[in-house]
């Protein structure tokens, strides 16, 4: 039996980081997936994760994993595919450390991804966005840290770990416009509405001194996780949507407010091409879900389009006595 742990620590800490140069996001997510399939696996195989042979990671197990992320956790077919992805690269890097192994790398491969649905994107309106905003407490230092946080990653249209990430170093002066390291090392520069460049400078103003280098920091002056930013947006949701009554039962995550500053962008611009550059897209085609999310592009389509006419005519029922003679016996 094969163990099956320094085959992971050499694929997340050698083959990601140094032969492909995967950022730190990237193994992040890659280590999150292998967690839930370890824990997985040993709650089925009864073995402590350490302990676990490369033989028991076969591709029957891993399709019980892959039921029980969407059934017992009701993960969506998009987690699904991104956490066989993660373990698919894992299985090919496989194949070449052990090449007794090739049979069932080949098996594990074998799993197709699972077909999705192309649903329009969740975003908020103008109401909802100022409800947000106005959730934060201005008045105390988390109150001023969390509304610069909102702020930023609606106007900037930040994803999480670019939110994360963000350095004090990668804002201009006066915060007229930041530097924003995205998904695959693109880099772009943003600037900042008025609002937002204000909210952040007060926020500069009493974040202290810390050894982090992270522009957001907590209580205990470490940088913000993911879960730490879903935790304050869930925290100020809640407030919010005492004020905003549409909001109640609404789905808000960093990625919708994202989703929000495309449709903000679209909607004053009329351009994808512009949306696409502040969004940090590699492709056009992928901004392309906003215009189909967007009402207001069919609006036009259809005021420029001469509908044909009725043709006239009213209506007269039938006599009921007629149709009582005309129904059958």
């Amino acid at each position: 039996m094969t163990s099956i742990a320094p085959h992971i620590e050499a694929f997340l800490r050698e083959y990601l980081v140094r032969h492909r140069g995967n950022s730190r996001h990237t193994c992040e997510s890659y280590a999150y997936s292998f967690q839930a399939l370890f824990e997985f696996a040993s709650q089925k195989l009864k073995v402590p994760p350490s302990s676990m042979a490369l033989e028991q990671l076969d591709a029957a197990l891993i399709c019980s994993f892959l039921e029980h992320l969407e059934i017992a956790r009701g993960n969506s077919g998009n987690t699904r595919n991104i956490r066989l992805a993660a373990i698919r690269s894992f299985f090919r890097f496989l194949q070449h450390r052990e090449p007794a192994a090739l049979g069932q790398v080949r098996r594990v491969l074998a799993i197709p991804f699972k077909k999705t649905d192309s649903r329009l994107v969740p975003y908020l309106d103008q109401q909802e966005v100022q409800a947000l905003l106005d959730a934060p407490n201005p008045t105390t230092r988390d109150g001023i840290r969390d509304r610069a946080m909102l702020h930023l990653a609606i106007s900037g249209g930040l994803r999480v770990s670019e939110l994360t990430g963000l350095r004090i170093d990668d804002i201009a002066p006066q915060s007229a416009s930041i530097r924003v390291y995205g998904k695959g090392r693109r880099e772009r520069a943003l600037p900042l509405w008025k609002t937002t460049a204000t909210a952040l400078r007060a926020w500069l103003a009493i974040r202290g001194v810390v050894t982090a280098p992270e522009v957001f920091v907590n209580a205990r002056g470490e940088p913000f996780s993911r879960w730490g930013v879903a935790y304050v947006l869930r925290h100020h949701g809640q407030t919010a949507a005492k004020k905003c009554n549409s909001l109640v039962g609404k789905q808000l995550s960093p990625h919708v407010l994202r989703h929000t500053c495309a449709m903000i962008m679209l909607q004053a611009t009329q351009d994808i091409r512009k949306v696409s550059l502040w969004l940090g897209h590699s492709n056009l085609a992928t901004t392309e879900v906003y215009v189909r999310a967007d009402p207001s592009e069919k609006l036009e389509a259809i005021e420029a389009v001469v509908p044909p006419h009725l043709r006239k005519g009213r209506f007269r029922p039938e006599d009921k006595l007629i149709a009582l003679l005309k129904a059958k016996p």
